[in-house]
């Protein structure tokens, strides 16, 4: 009889690793943003007051929701087409901050589409980067 070696060949999946790596990362997106406490806490997708002041400190959890990890993913995509797109560093993190005419902010800032709370809105804002690179 042939054993199925597929279980052992898979890599194990580090939950706490992910959501330590996804914290780090987002934090460190949130100081160039220049986000405030309770802005980082919408874009997690409000999660308990306690719970994000202890992953604040900590920049670690022993895991996160799927919906904090895709929010963080969104928002790292973000970041990233940002800095692609705009010529330094500075432009790119001040873009999150201006009115945008373009019809999917219709004015607003994109930091205000990004903090209606909707896992949706984030992805809005990555689709839009992504077009704007051509991708």
């Amino acid at each position: 009889m042939k054993q199925d070696n597929t279980q052992r060949l898979q890599p194990q999946f580090d939950s706490e690793r992910v959501a330590s790596a996804a914290l780090q990362a987002f934090f460190n997106l949130s100081k160039q943003w220049g986000l405030s406490a309770k802005e980082e806490r919408v874009l997690l997708g409000t999660p308990p007051e306690s719970t994000f002041f202890k992953w604040k400190a900590e920049k670690s959890a022993t895991r996160l929701s799927r919906d904090t990890l895709e929010r963080v993913s969104y928002l790292l995509g973000i970041y990233k087409a940002l800095n692609i797109l705009l010529p330094s560093v500075r432009a790119a993190n001040e873009w999150i901050r201006k009115p945008n005419t373009a019809p999917l902010f219709n004015g607003q800032r994109a930091i205000d589409r990004m903090l209606a709370g909707s896992l949706i809105d984030l992805a809005d804002v990555r689709r839009y980067l992504d077009a704007q690179r051509g991708m």
